[in-house]
């Protein structure tokens, strides 16, 4: 019987001794059910798999390269443990970077990052060309020990300063926009918002935090884009609003209204249709978003006096450390909770010296208005 063979390819019998085929590059196999070897059917399979790995072949970036180097820097540890939401702002910024991948390494200067840099700033704006920049840094960075570059050519490159005519992203709440937004909530938003509120948390950790995170009145977290610990406790008004929470069998402090976790993207789309709407009625600015929240607290912090290193902490800004121990956030938790005490404390001042006098409320106005519960709880 005459063997057949294929270069390229590992045509073998199983233990149960069914015939096999693939392509050893890429593991691709071969259906021998609808193209059995020796027939046409085969080799012709055989020949659309060689093609398919000669193109991937090609458009695999080149070793010497600056693609070599960012898909070099996109298999190291550091790259893999990046928050999703960085991987994939990192993709996008190769994505950019992809018509001049084939720039061999050794043309590669701080004058030509700097002029990638001024090209993505007017191609895909300021932030995004920041972003870009940062890559390479890293990609560069990361490349040194390896020997596969000299130095890093993007430290030196002054990043993009926001234009003047440009509106800060993520500016923080007022306190009308926040009593507003709350009484038109619905519950299962309504809590979410005021998680957000009261502790600073970034949207996507609030959204991820589960009820084996709260314990004895605080709350212990780790951030989802640094990796850095968390120890906040949970104030009278945050306390208040989740004894309100509609019951729920997820894992999570928060649900949908099915009593699901939420994910990012539904939570997102919710909060996007409700913001909207708002605006539509002239109820609150453009401007506002979730991310904004955390900047809220931040700023409500600073204005009361409290010093940066503070705030730090209670946002979870301290150098990551893996090998913090449990006692030591509880060491950190004890320090914050004179934080959330003034937060909370300026939350109600700030409350009350916007309350209308009673002169101001019309004699027909009813008293179950909305939210008419959440008047002492300004943020809940």
């Amino acid at each position: 019987m005459t063997q057949v063979r294929v270069k390229g390819f590992k045509i073998f019998k199983d233990r149960h001794g069914k015939q096999r085929c693939y392509h050893r590059e890429t593991g691709h196999k071969v259906d021998l059910t609808n193209a059995p070897i020796g027939s046409a059917e085969f080799f012709a399979e055989c020949e659309t798999i060689r093609a398919i790995a000669e193109a991937q072949r090609a458009k695999a970036p080149k070793t010497g390269t600056l693609g070599g180097l960012i898909q070099s820097y996109f298999e190291t540890e550091h790259y893999q443990n990046l928050a999703e939401a960085t991987r994939r702002d990192y993709r996008k910024c190769a994505d950019f970077l992809e018509p001049i991948r084939d720039t061999p390494i050794h043309v590669i200067d701080t004058p030509l990052i700097a002029g990638i840099h001024d090209k993505a700033a007017k191609k895909i704006g300021w932030r995004r060309a920041n972003m870009v920049r940062t890559l390479l840094s890293e990609v560069f960075r990361y490349n040194i020990p390896k020997g596969l570059i000299s130095a890093n050519f993007a430290k030196d490159v002054i990043p993009k300063r926001r234009p003047r005519d440009r509106a800060y992203a993520n500016r923080p709440w007022t306190i009308k926009e926040r009593d507003t937004v709350l009484g038109k909530a619905k519950p299962h938003v309504r809590v979410a918002l005021a998680l957000m509120m009261n502790t600073g948390l970034d949207p996507s950790d609030a959204l991820r935090l589960r009820k084996d995170q709260v314990d004895d009145g605080t709350i212990w977290g780790v951030r989802g884009k640094t990796g850095e610990e968390v120890a906040i406790p949970v104030s009278p008004t945050l306390q208040a609003a989740l004894h309100r929470m509609p019951d729920h069998g997820a894992e999570t402090v928060l649900s949908n209204s099915r009593g699901e976790a939420w994910t990012y993207n539904g939570f997102s789309t919710v909060w996007h249709r409700f913001k909207t709407a708002l605006e539509n009625e002239g109820l609150i600015e453009k401007g506002l978003t979730l991310k904004g929240l955390r900047h809220t607290v931040a700023t409500t912090l600073r204005e009361a006096g409290l010093d940066e290193r503070r705030i730090a902490d209670l946002l979870g800004q301290k150098t990551p450390s893996m090998a913090r121990h449990y006692s030591r956030s509880a060491n950190l938790a004890d320090k914050n909770r004179e934080t959330i005490a003034t937060l909370e404390e300026e939350n109600r001042r700030r409350a009350e010296s916007v309350k209308p006098s009673q002169k101001s409320v019309k004699p027909d106005q009813k008293e179950d208005q909305p939210c008419a519960e959440n008047t002492n709880i300004s943020y809940c």
